[in-house]
């Protein structure tokens, strides 16, 4: 009886030898590492994004929290495994060899890609612009539809669609219209030179009354007398719109133009426009 137990644990033994008990339940191990240390990342990665949500609802740096979370991921099976296969006597310093040369040639032939990547976290991490913005990107100037890893579409205001590299963009001149949290006004209005000077002080009083009663427009305005051009007697007018948004600011300026038109000609006062005077000097009779 005692022989057969032996024999069969002896038979177990060698069948534990024949299949590598130690390497399978290493195996095993670390799979089981490998799944908590993913549960970790998808922690992290969740908590990144509500709190990336929680500052602001746009934020466009969100969509490289997925990339992040495999690259994470990528990295923790490979040192597991290469961890793993040195302990049980295996090489890896060819493995990693290899990766870095593979590395090194994906490198180079994703040059391009690589620099538009860093490029669009260079985009996002400065909030440049988002979605829906007007900009001006190295000469480009339109409304932006696209923001992606790679590039970025900018719609012109003749319908055409511009695709500009990240990484063009993140190295050149941004100008976002949008952000602006003013607009000037800049307009002059040009008086006939028969305008007496009692209407000269009081087209400058109605321009200063209606842009201080404009609700829209700062109180930081400046009306003057400007220059006295060829043909007219010219009075600038200086004002910051309380919006940064092109179609607003264009709508408070033509609205304020309308009011000052109205307004001049209720008061009688000539718009000059450009023309010259001829005089002819009277001579004596020829004969």
């Amino acid at each position: 009886m005692i022989d057969t137990i032996i024999d069969h644990l002896d038979k177990i033994n060698k069948l534990l030898k024949s299949t590598h008990f130690d390497f399978v339940v290493g195996v095993v191990i670390n799979i089981f590492l490998i799944m908590i240390l993913f549960k970790v990342v998808d922690m992290f990665s969740a908590k990144l994004k509500e709190h990336a949500l929680a500052k602001d609802s746009k934020n466009q740096l969100i969509q490289f929290i997925p990339i992040l979370d495999r690259i994470f991921k990528i990295l923790i099976v490979f040192f597991i495994v290469a961890s793993f296969l040195q302990s049980f006597g295996y090489s890896v310093s060819s493995l990693i060899t290899g990766f870095g040369i593979t590395g090194l040639a994906v490198g180079f032939a994703a040059n391009a890609t690589i620099a538009n990547v860093f490029g669009t976290l260079s985009i996002f991490s400065d909030k440049a612009y988002r979605i829906g913005d007007y900009v001006i990107i190295n000469g480009v100037e339109g409304t932006v539809e696209d923001v992606n890893l790679m590039s970025t579409k900018i719609r012109t205001l003749d319908n055409f669609l511009y695709i500009v590299p990240n990484s063009s963009a993140s190295n050149g001149n941004i100008c976002n219209i949008t952000a602006a949290k003013k607009r000037r006004i800049n307009e002059v209005f040009t008086l006939t030179y028969d305008t007496s000077d009692e209407k000269l002080q009081k087209a400058i009083h109605i321009l200063e009354e209606i842009l201080h009663e404009h609700k829209d427009i700062h109180n930081d305005y400046l009306v003057f007398l400007d220059t006295l051009s060829d043909s007219s007697i010219n009075i600038r007018c200086i004002a910051y719109t309380k919006t940064g948004a092109y179609n607003a600011w264009k709508k408070i300026q033509s609205d304020f133009l309308l009011t000052a038109v109205k307004r001049f000609r209720e008061e009688g006062l000539d718009f000059a426009f450009p023309s010259t005077s001829l005089y002819i000097e009277k001579t004596g009779n020829l004969t």
